[in-house]
């Protein structure tokens, strides 16, 4: 048994054989010297897991109960991270699947640090159940990788709070004039019960936006963290569940004009009308809410980020038994904030019967 006053950090570790090597044991050991040094190392215990398979993800996560997960090895975009098989080959586990597992883990995991190569998907997909994720937005090197680890883990030990921690991180990177100082990006969320609040925690750090999707790497170093193998690997699968949905007849409705919605009383009223509902995924719902309220509240909010934050809060809603007792109520307020959305998001009317 672990002691409940701890904080655990799961570090889980994966080079297959069929992938290039990576210089994963230093940066093990810099995350250990960074907290060994630390005055508040009492706070934390770091559990490894070297030649990390999938069966081996869930049962740490199980066993250990970890506030942090620390994921270093190769990743491969879209297609997921590069995990092992029973034989020390890769088996890419897909961004569905790590995504549904950490909303399992949602109450007890608090970051995820991906310090692996184009692990933007990943980090999106998992920020929709853990507050503070890490991902990299292209290739990151070897050396890079260890040093923004050190850094960030440096941070921790000192105190510092995660957005903290990521900024110093990469502020290490252009310390040591390691030109990859923008390759990190941070997903954070502010929640409506969150008393203790940093100024400079956005939904996405400035300067270090998930629109970047290059895959372009300017970094010098030879060895990064991108998978590179030949033949076929083995990969995960989701499937989703029945979803309890109201049988609602279409009505045609007219939208108002964009600029003569309030965006935010409009969120506002969405959230009240669904808080109504009992529903097993509230907090999955309360995310995706928060998110579409971070993006409005930039200066200039990316409407398609507000409207796949919508997306997927109705898709949890949905589900929710009771759902048609509240679609009157939804009505007007989704009507409006789809005129805001703009045509692209036309769909979201379909979920409470109205079209164009």
């Amino acid at each position: 048994m672990t002691n409940t006053h701890v904080k655990t950090i799961l570090i889980l570790a994966a080079n297959p054989a069929n992938t290039s090597r990576l210089r994963l044991d230093e940066e093990v050991r810099e995350i250990n010297t960074a907290l060994q040094r630390a005055k508040n190392r009492y706070e934390y215990q770091i559990v490894t897991r070297w030649a990390t398979r999938v069966e081996d993800l869930h049962r740490a996560l199980l066993e250990y109960q970890p506030t942090i997960v620390h994921f270093c090895g190769h990743g491969d975009g879209s297609n997921g991270l590069a995990l092992e098989n029973n034989f020390g080959q890769v088996q890419l586990l897909s961004t569905q699947a790590l995504a549904r597992l950490f909303g399992l883990f949602q109450d007890t995991t608090e970051c995820v640090l991906l310090n692996t190569c184009y692990s933007k998907d990943q980090a999106e997909a998992i920020h929709q159940h853990i507050d503070y994720v890490v991902g990299m937005n292209r290739a990151i090197g070897d050396v890079a990788a260890i040093k923004f680890a050190t850094g960030f883990y440096d941070a921790l030990g000192a105190g510092r709070l995660i957005e903290e921690c990521f900024a110093i991180g990469c502020t290490f990177l252009d310390l040591q004039e390691i030109p990859e100082d923008l390759t990190p990006v941070l997903k954070a969320r502010r929640r409506r019960n969150q008393t203790e609040i940093t100024t400079n925690s956005e939904n996405v750090i400035p300067g270090k936006s998930f629109k970047d999707d290059s895959r372009s790497d300017d970094n010098k170093v030879t060895q990064n963290r991108s998978i590179s193998i030949g033949g076929n690997v083995a990969g995960s699968a989701v499937q989703t569940g029945d979803r309890n949905v109201a049988n609602i007849q279409f009505q045609p409705v007219s939208l108002p004009a964009p600029e003569s919605v309030d965006i935010r009383a409009e969120l506002n009223a969405l959230q009240e009308a669904i808080a109504l509902l009992e529903s097993p995924d509230r907090r999955k719902i309360e995310n995706a809410f928060a998110d579409a309220e971070d993006e409005v509240n930039k200066p200039n909010p990316d409407k398609n980020e507000v409207g796949k934050a919508l997306d997927r809060a109705f898709d949890y809603a949905k589900r929710a038994e009771g759902f048609a007792s509240v679609v009157e109520k939804l009505k007007p307020h989704l009507t409006k904030t789809t005129a805001w959305l703009g045509e692209n998001w036309h769909k979201l009317l379909s979920i409470v019967g109205l079209g164009i």
